[in-house]
């Protein structure tokens, strides 16, 4: 059988289960990536001198849908499928579009309750300490897409249910937006990921010489 590699998505830096990062790997990889670049307008005119001047740099956005499927699962038995149809993957993919405690979460805001509780009441006012940040993720595609993401969309069509109405088949529009890591931050997995990336798209630039100097020889006539 022949290898066959899977897109994903993981969330790192979040204790989603102690050491265990909330992963997602797609069950079957979407027929098609979508990607944008927007570009920043340039200075255009004849006022302006410095149109190659480079200002913000492009931001990527990339969108896909994503299919999910319960019945091979439930064919052979499989007691998570039995349980709830396709719904660990939905719910796996929600976590990583909402907000979540950075520190702590509910165990957090209970420490909180019991910190006002403790102080009487009193008038003095006070500073919530913000707790909540989106999740930083990783979407992989291929060996040479290795890419920090944010999530700016995600659709979810539930189209199959079972007797319990689990979910058993299921569509996902998945809209992301690729982060590019300011040079100051302390986020080495983003900063890596998107040197990993960036490095690989420069090899395959370069290697599309051999191809540039092919049409170049077709293009010679003699």
């Amino acid at each position: 059988m022949a290898f066959l590699l899977k897109g994903a998505l993981i969330e790192y830096g979040s204790d989603f289960l102690g050491p265990l990062p909330n992963v997602v790997v797609f069950q079957f990889n979407p027929e098609r990536v979508s990607r944008t670049l927007e570009i920043p307008q340039r200075p255009a005119g004849a006022a302006a001198r410095e149109s190659s001047q480079a200002g913000e740099v492009p931001v990527e956005r990339l969108s896909l849908t994503a299919k999910f499927s319960a019945s091979d699962l439930l064919a052979s038995n499989d007691p998570l499928a039995r349980a709830s149809g396709v719904g660990t993957y939905l719910a796996a993919l929600e976590l990583m579009a909402n907000p979540k405690a950075a520190e702590g979460g509910l165990l957090g805001a209970a420490i909180d309750a019991i910190g006002d509780a403790l102080g009487g009441g009193g008038d003095g006012a006070t500073q919530p300490i913000p707790r909540e940040s989106y999740p930083k993720l990783i979407f992989l595609w291929g060996v040479t897409r290795v890419l920090p993401v944010m999530l700016t969309s995600m659709s979810i069509n539930e189209t199959h249910f079972d007797f319990l109405l689990n979910p058993i088949e299921a569509e996902v529009e998945i809209g992301m937006s690729v982060i590019k890591p300011d040079p100051c931050s302390d986020d080495l997995i983003a900063k890596g990921a998107s040197m990993y990336t960036a490095t690989a798209k420069e090899v395959l630039a370069a290697a599309n010489l051999v191809n540039a100097a092919r049409e170049v020889v077709d293009l010679i006539t003699f």
